[in-house]
């Protein structure tokens, strides 16, 4: 695997940011790693962060370059701040730049697939809600989207009257239910035959179960079918570590 970090301009935040990039290599005398390559363009899981981490944590705190070895994956790996992935009421387009212009960055700085077949998406806590605001709002890019330990139910009342700084700062003091910013509307109006496969993973400790079973429900009411793994564990890294693993293994990647 090669791992690129690369700085880049970007138009719709207006400054320069960074991208974490893990790239297939095909390799014989790399000891403990030889990996795969596919004979064209590798397929690509863009790989989202959460609210206190960046571009980084991934390779940080788990092995996902070894892990995606094993399929020949492409990870994308963006710097999003704490956005939530939405174009700020205070601060920057995150949301254009992620579904928009990111994903024509990517295709003009390296080799991956641009295929709706081999385009995944994933994310843990924050990032889960931007994987499934991707997978709802574009379902045309996505195969499949897994959401691990995600806040998927920004629009509950309790959220808002909470009032933290990243909230406001994010979304602004508007009530999101109803809006594209709200999952669980997105849900609702989607169309199930247009959609990526859908997983949802969760601890049965963490203190966002309540948000798996408000977005499960949803998707229930709509005809939407999601894998889900509720399992033992909490909002940390060793919990994510063993679920992205199991999220690599569920995608639908061609062989």
């Amino acid at each position: 695997m090669a791992y690129a970090h690369t700085s880049l301009f970007s138009e719709s935040l207006g400054m320069s940011t960074s991208v974490a990039v893990v790239l297939p290599q095909r390799t014989t005398t790399q000891i403990g790693l030889s990996g795969t390559r596919s004979a064209g363009d590798p397929p690509v899981l863009y790989l989202l962060h959460g609210l206190s981490d960046d571009e980084t944590i991934w390779m940080r705190r788990t092995s996902i370059e070894r892990y995606a070895a094993e399929y020949g994956l492409a990870v994308v790996m963006p710097r999003v701040e704490r956005s939530f992935y939405q174009d700020m009421a205070h601060g920057e387009r995150y949301w254009t730049y992620v579904s928009q212009e990111l994903p024509a960055l990517v295709q003009q700085l390296f080799r991956v697939s641009d295929r709706r077949e081999d385009t995944f998406v994933a994310g843990l806590s924050m990032g889960g809600y931007g994987a499934m605001r991707l997978a709802l709002a574009q379902p045309e890019r996505f195969a499949a989207a897994a959401s691990l330990s995600g806040a998927l139910h920004m629009a509950h009342p309790a959220v808002r009257q909470a009032r933290s700084d990243f909230y406001d700062t994010a979304f602004g003091e508007a009530d999101i239910a109803g809006s594209d910013a709200d999952l669980l509307a997105l849900l609702a109006r989607a169309d199930p035959a247009r959609l990526p496969s859908l997983m949802v993973a969760c601890g049965l400790q963490d203190d966002l179960l309540p948000m798996q079973h408000a977005f499960l429900a949803a998707a229930d009411d709509a005809g939407v079918e999601v894998a889900s793994s509720l399992t033992t564990g909490e909002h940390e890294w060793g919990y994510w570590d063993a679920r992205i693993q199991d999220v690599l293994a569920w995608l639908p990647i061609r062989s």
